[in-house]
């Protein structure tokens, strides 16, 4: 009997939260859903905050996967940002904890290794990797959605070697 699993793969933001929804059954992995979470950056980050739990939220009563993956904060040059992908990945992390759903966090290296093979692939190789591993017509577009296929993707094929490796 193949194992199923669906996994909600989330690239966290405050303005544009990228949302994909994977289900493997055995080695197939099929994407349920994909979207961005848009918010005003005129709105106040409470706000804004309060959207995204909210939205996330939704996608989780509405899929109910096994695990929720998010992509691990990446400090580049503006700190000011990464604080606010912080408190971002805090609610998004939050409504999975609401509800009991685990979560996994991986770095963008893990996740471009695991998609692509290569922990510094470009964004658009990222793109058409996800796009073919998950059989779709084109590219998942835009990238904050084929980012977040991706970490889903990512936490899909660890998880035999992780149950495997318990299991010893």
């Amino acid at each position: 009997m193949s194992m199923r699993m669906i996994v909600l793969g989330i690239d966290p933001g405050t303005a544009s939260t990228g949302y994909g929804v994977v289900q493997s059954i055995g080695s197939r992995l099929r994407a349920l859903d994909g979207g961005v979470i848009e918010t005003d950056s005129a709105l106040a980050l409470e706000r804004r905050l309060v959207q995204i739990h909210a939205r996330v939220g939704e996608l989780l009563d509405e899929h109910e996967p096994d695990a929720l993956a998010i992509e691990q904060l990446y400090f580049g040059a503006n700190v000011r940002t990464a604080f606010a992908v912080g408190q971002a990945r805090g609610v998004i992390l939050l409504a999975a904890g609401m509800r009991g759903v685990p979560c996994r966090s991986y770095t963008p290296q893990q996740v471009k290794s695991a998609v692509c093979g290569n922990g510094r692939a470009a964004k658009d190789q990222v793109q058409r990797m996800a796009g073919r591993l998950l059989a779709l017509p084109e590219p998942p577009h835009p990238n904050h959605i084929a980012d977040a296929l991706a970490v889903a993707i990512c936490d899909v094929n660890r998880m035999p070697l992780q149950r495997a490796v318990a299991a010893l």
